[in-house]
């Protein structure tokens, strides 16, 4: 995670370079075409994970959106283009990140990045910035997640309080990876008290709401060594989540998280009714975090075998997990 990401001034006009071609003229049309297909493709990535979606993504990224960064264009139709396609190396490096393609990710990341600012469009740029946060805290790198939250945050391209709060929010958790507890929670007030200030409004910026803001606290709990707390916070994040809207994949991965957490302060069978539920939804989604997840409960269940439900539910895992994941180790 030691990467060397380019600042904003430095990527501002980067893609100048950019060569054009004669053979396609893209217009307005074209660039709501890319941003249409990243809206489908973020839901097939929502709903049936990374592994099934990043194939497609890759390849439109490929065959469509390449050739239209090299066509002829008005200006202003070229950075729009530009930033729609930053914003799709962005999603496509989350992907990435879902099936473990940890070094892929950053070279998407990264392109997402320069088209970002060759385009002008900080909000993305931003936004990226805190997808590699997010990764780099999931990965325990502290430093590289805090590296990379604070540059996402120094220079926001509004003042809207959703998004200072959707900023303030990676941040704490980061600082939480890194054991700043001082800053973490600093930073967690921060994001509740700018959520709170945005909530009178009905616009939202990255779909941040309190469920959010409790799954951010409950990792800051966990980081820092509260684990009940954590397992609080999660809760609550279930009570205020949108299940209508909000993704079946990280629904699967929340639940599973609570129900680690559940076991290791030992409350076994509020556990296994976690792992239940996750396991259910298991076969519908193609995902390596997901894996993970799955894997972990296996594990985790293996000293328990003299309890039924534990020991009823890792032999339903043995028979729906790939055998890969079972593999003693």
């Amino acid at each position: 995670m030691a990467l060397t990401v380019p600042g904003w001034p430095d990527v501002v006009g980067r893609m100048e370079a950019v060569s054009t071609g004669a053979d396609i003229r893209i217009g307005r049309a074209d660039v709501a075409t890319v941003s249409a297909m990243t809206e489908r493709l973020s839901a097939l990535d929502d709903e049936f994970g990374g592994r099934h979606a990043r194939p497609m993504a890759a390849a439109f990224l490929v065959n469509t959106v390449a050739p239209y960064l090299r066509a002829d264009a008005h200006e202003h139709v070229r950075k729009d283009m530009m930033g729609a396609a930053a914003f799709l190396y962005y999603l496509t490096g989350w992907m990435a990140v879902d099936e473990g393609l940890h070094g892929l990710a950053q070279h998407y990341y990264v392109k997402g990045l320069e088209l970002a600012g060759a385009s002008g469009d900080h909000f993305t740029y931003c936004h990226i910035l805190r997808g590699m946060s997010v990764q780099a805290a999931d990965l325990g790198m502290g430093a590289g997640a805090v590296r990379y939250a604070d540059a996402a945050a120094s220079a926001p391209p509004t003042g809207e309080p959703r998004m200072r709060a959707f900023l303030a929010g990676q941040q704490a958790h980061a600082y939480a990876v890194q054991r700043d507890r001082r800053s973490a929670h600093r930073l967690l007030t921060e994001a509740t008290t700018q959520l709170e200030k945005a909530e009178s409004q009905t616009k939202t910026f990255g779909g941040y709401a309190p469920a959010t803001l409790a799954y951010h606290e409950s990792q800051v709990r966990n980081e820092l060594g509260d684990t009940k707390g954590s397992v609080a916070s999660l809760q609550r994040h279930f009570r205020l989540r949108d299940r209508n809207n909000d993704s079946k994949r990280s629904g699967i991965r929340f639940t599973s998280m609570l129900a680690e957490r559940q076991l290791s302060v030992g409350h076994l069978e509020s556990a296994c009714e976690h792992w239940t539920k996750a396991l259910e939804q298991y076969p519908t989604v193609k995902s390596g975090r997901v894996d993970r997840n799955m894997e972990t409960m296996y594990r985790s269940l293996e000293p328990y075998r003299h309890h039924s439900q534990a020991r009823e539910l890792r032999e339903r895992a043995r028979a729906e997990l790939p055998p890969a994941l079972l593999a003693e180790r």
